[in-house]
C-alpha cells in the first residue's frame, strides 16, 4: 500500500499523512472543524478546506476544538469512516496531547471527573485523562504569594471522549490550560500575550490507529506551530521531549 508522506508546502493545510483510503492533517490552532453552533456566524471552516484541497468527499473521524491545532484525521469514504469510527469507539485509537499549564503538578496523575457534553447536553458521562508532566519553566512575574510564575509541560492522554475533555480537567486540577479563555486562568493567559503568545497551548501531538484496509499500525506526529514553539524557547524545552 502506498502512504504518501505529503510536503508542507503542497497544500494549503499541512498533510501528514495521505493515502487512497485516508489522510491526516496538521489543523491550524483557530480554525473551526465544521459549522456548529459554536460557529458564531464564521464562513471557513477546515472541512470545506478539506474537500476543495482532495478534490472529494471527506468524512471527519473526530473533532478538536478551534483553538486546538494538531492531528486530525479524515477518510475518503464510507467504509473507511465506519471502520475508523469502530476503533474510536471501541478506544483503540490513540491520542496524545501536548499542553501547558500553571503550576507545576506531579510528575503523573489523573483526573477521573465526569462531564457533560456540552451545550443542550446536560447529563455527565464518566471522563477520565492521564497526564504526564514532562517539562518545567518559570517567569519572572509575581503569582499570588509567589515572587515567580510556574509552568508545565504536560502530555495529556484521553482515556474518553468528552467536550472540551482535556481543557475542562485541567480546569478541575486547578492547573489551567494557558490561552484557554473559558476555561482557564486570565492573569496567567495575560503574561503570555505579554510575551507573544496568543494561542490556546493545546496541540494533538501524535495520532495512532489501525489502517482499515492493511491492518499496518499507523502512527503519525504533527510538529507544532511558531507561537508553540516560542513557548519552548521562552522555556528552554527541548523539541524532541
Amino acid at each position: 500500500m502506498n502512504i504518501e508522506i505529503a510536503s508542507v508546502h503542497e497544500a494549503p493545510v499541512e498533510v501528514l499523512l495521505h493515502d487512497a483510503h485516508l489522510a491526516v492533517v496538521n489543523k491550524p490552532a483557530g480554525l473551526m472543524v465544521h459549522d456548529s453552533k459554536l460557529a458564531r456566524g464564521e464562513a471557513d471552516f477546515l472541512a470545506d478546506r478539506l474537500r476543495e484541497q482532495f478534490g472529494r468527499q471527506v468524512f471527519l473521524i473526530h473533532r478538536l476544538d478551534r483553538a486546538t491545532s494538531g492531528c486530525l484525521l479524515l477518510a475518503f469514504d464510507r467504509d473507511t469512516a465506519g471502520a475508523l469510527g469502530r476503533q474510536v469507539m471501541e478506544r483503540d485509537f490513540d491520542k496524545e496531547y501536548l499542553a501547558v499549564c500553571r503550576g507545576w503538578p506531579d510528575e503523573e496523575f489523573v483526573v477521573d471527573h465526569p462531564l457533560d457534553g456540552g451545550p443542550g447536553k446536560p447529563e455527565k458521562k464518566p471522563a477520565v485523562t492521564r497526564f504526564q508532566r514532562i517539562a518545567t519553566g518559570e517567569l519572572a512575574l509575581p503569582s499570588a504569594q509567589h515572587e515567580t510564575s510556574r509552568y508545565a509541560l504536560l502530555k495529556c492522554l484521553p482515556q474518553t471522549g468528552r467536550f472540551r475533555q482535556i481543557r475542562r480537567h485541567l480546569k478541575h486540577a486547578f492547573h489551567h490550560l494557558i490561552g484557554d479563555t473559558s476555561h482557564g486562568d486570565g492573569r496567567h493567559n495575560r503574561n503570555f500575550r505579554m510575551l507573544g503568545v496568543h494561542r490556546m497551548l493545546l496541540h494533538a501531538n501524535r495520532l495512532g490507529f489501525d489502517h482499515p484496509q492493511s491492518g499496518e499500525r499507523i502512527e503519525v506526529v504533527a510538529p507544532l506551530d511558531a507561537e508553540f514553539l516560542k513557548v519552548f524557547a521562552l522555556f528552554g524545552w527541548n523539541e524532541e521531549t
